[in-house]
């Protein structure tokens, strides 16, 4: 057991966001489903709690209710292989709903935030040339979803164009 797992809080929709975000990844998988009994703050038999995992982390999806909402203080960080990953969660997050934030941050439909970063972008912002890590942080500040080549042409002194 992981000693330490992210806690999601929802009103209602707890089973329907793990099933989304275990179809985001290849080996996403619901581990656990509980249900509110007689005794809890919910009508018995409706979903208490989601265990599920991506990635290799363990999760849990609470339908705790009230009206709380998510900020950016705190995020699910995903480093993508390529530009392609990138691509293809950026896309599967915002849809139904998502709403794009600023240098790779997204929330999704259920309001949880996201970073969708490509993990080669850490080179380019830890290169050796501050000259050039200027560049490519620069570019990154303009962008909502990460686009590697233009951060790695900005790194390379090429414009843009």
């Amino acid at each position: 057991m992981q000693k330490i797992v992210t806690n999601l809080w929802y009103d209602t929709q707890a089973e329907e966001a793990a099933e989304f975000y275990c179809s985001l990844f290849p080996d996403g998988k619901i581990t656990a489903v509980q249900r509110y009994t007689e005794a809890g703050m919910r009508e018995a038999g409706t979903v208490m709690l989601v265990d599920f995992e991506l990635a290799g982390q363990q999760f849990t999806a609470i339908n705790g209710g009230g009206d709380y909402h998510y900020t950016h203080a705190m995020s699910l960080l995903v480093n993508c292989d390529d530009q392609a990953e990138v691509d293809r969660l950026w896309e599967a997050l915002l849809a139904d709903g998502g709403a794009e934030v600023q240098c790779g941050w997204l929330n999704d439909r259920y309001g949880v935030p996201w970073q969708i970063w490509p993990s080669q972008a850490n080179e380019l912002l830890s290169g050796d040339d501050p000259v050039a890590v200027d560049r490519a942080l620069a570019a990154m500040y303009q962008m909502k979803k990460i686009d590697l080549r233009v951060m790695r042409d900005a790194y390379a002194g090429k414009s843009a164009g």
